[in-house]
């Protein structure tokens, strides 16, 4: 994963493409790749989906612009759209997680012709704040906040490559202080990644840097000001939410910011005892609700 290169919207995204039928399109977050959805291809494949797993812009396989502008959500989406045309698709199934739920939330609202049905996992919809989006996260989490700590071009970047290993097996969350520290022992990768899945991700990230992720964040503020035209559009398609009880993100995104701009969700899932990378560490329990959530469609 991915097998083929497909020239998108200026750009080329490496892509996996399995199976036939309905197209469901698997977006991935940060850091992370196509490889992400290694448990959840083959299920749909065999459920009668054909089945389109991209390294999204800036990692793995796919193209990385220099410019941080290049990375901006509706640069992002329409790297969706484009891959539609280049299959020849006018819509399809989207699903996505961490990062990868924004940019399919926000496709739903930007082009909800090409979206048939969308399914977010760790990251609900949020609809558009009241300002500009890291003043806010500065004021109320503060200065050592990730996200925040992400912004400055250079510096995570470093932090982050430096040991990548370390970088990728950690529970803890990339800040400043962490970046500081001298972790005694070796880095103990999670029970539900073996070495060699580890392995594919510490040799893709040593390859191409974070800094194609890292961008995602730095355009933040500038998504905000360019989906001002459609702030008060709701993600209308059928969609569902799904997030593991222990995952962090629910602590300053909670699900509850969805209602009434979500109008037809189907179902909101919880699985218990799963962290953020709830489709590696619980793939049994996801794929029986994305499996549930399609037949119904």
């Amino acid at each position: 994963m991915p097998e083929r290169r497909i020239a998108t919207n200026g750009i080329a995204l490496g892509v996996l493409d399995e199976g036939e039928g309905p197209l469901v399109v698997l977006c991935h977050g940060f850091p992370e790749l196509a490889f992400s959805w290694r448990h959840q291809v083959p299920a749909l494949r065999s459920a009668g989906f054909r089945v389109v797993a991209p390294d999204m812009r800036g990692y793995g396989a796919s193209s990385a612009p220099a410019e941080i502008e290049a990375y901006d959500v509706v640069s992002l989406c329409g790297d969706l759209c484009g891959l539609l045309d280049a299959l020849g698709e006018e819509s399809a199934i989207f699903v996505g997680h961490d990062w990868g739920a924004n940019v399919v939330w926000q496709l739903a609202v930007l082009d909800p012709t090409r979206v048939r049905a969308v399914a977010g996992l760790s990251v609900p919809f949020a609809p558009r704040a009241p300002a500009a989006p890291l003043e806010i996260l500065r004021r109320h989490i503060g200065e050592d906040f990730y996200i925040v700590w992400f912004q400055e071009p250079g510096v995570a970047d470093a932090a982050l490559a430096r040991d990548v290993r370390r970088t990728l097996s950690t529970s803890r969350v990339w800040t400043a202080q962490w970046a500081q520290e001298t972790d005694p022992s070796p880095p103990r990768r999670p029970p539900w990644l073996s070495a060699q899945e580890l392995d594919v991700y510490v040799e893709a990230f040593e390859r191409t840097g974070f800094t194609g992720g890292l961008n995602w964040y730095r355009n933040i503020d500038r998504n905000w000001e360019l989906t001002a035209s459609v702030a008060e559009r709701r993600v209308e398609q059928p969609a569902l939410f799904l997030t593991g009880e222990l995952d962090p993100v629910r602590s300053f995104m909670p699900a509850e910011a969805m209602r009434g701009w979500v109008t037809d969700l189907r179902e909101e899932i919880v699985v218990p005892g799963a962290g953020h990378w709830v489709q590696q560490q619980e793939p049994e329990a996801v794929n029986a609700a994305l499996l549930g959530f399609l037949g119904g469609l």
